[in-house]
């Protein structure tokens, strides 16, 4: 049976992220019931993940604010405030942005992409390790067992 699901903000939650950026969960699949992830993130300019591709969802990202290179498979473009562009599932991909600061809201479907962000982040509501880094390490296996493929390092 299909429910209707309310998220607050106060409600969401926000993991430290790559290069000194957020992302924060705002719906997961236990509140979609497994139907999609809607995720944001707020970051800095140069940041950067790995050139890699999603083995199990389709992903949706739109650049709210900022600006950004993105690469699909061997082709490069420019993606500019208010863009948006849809990667189905096998197809690489990767991103590097430009602006000093950039919004992203990303939209995985089927669901359960947030258990590799929570797994490789922290959330900033706890008490943060000394020793916590996401390291080129520790972000492969969370993606691997999150069915995401790294080919290599960030353009």
């Amino acid at each position: 049976m299909s429910t209707a699901f309310l998220a607050q903000p106060e409600q969401q939650q926000t993991l430290e992220w790559l290069d000194g950026g957020t992302f924060s969960v705002l719906l997961d699949s236990q509140a979609t019931e497994g139907q999609l992830t809607v995720g944001r993130f707020d970051v800095a300019k140069g940041e950067a993940p790995p050139f890699h591709m999603h083995t199990r969802e389709d992903e949706i990202f739109m650049l709210i604010k900022g600006e950004a290179l993105l690469w699909l498979g061997e082709e490069r473009m420019e993606l500019s405030e208010g863009g948006i562009v849809y990667l189905p599932k096998n197809i690489p991909h990767g991103y590097r942005i430009t602006s000093d600061t950039a919004d992203l809201l990303v939209i995985t479907t089927p669901g359960g992409i947030e258990g590799m962000f929570r797994q490789a982040g922290h959330d900033v509501t706890t008490p943060r390790p000394k020793d916590f880094a996401i390291t080129p390490e520790r972000l492969a296996e969370s993606a691997e067992q999150y069915g995401q493929i790294t080919l290599g390092p960030p353009h």
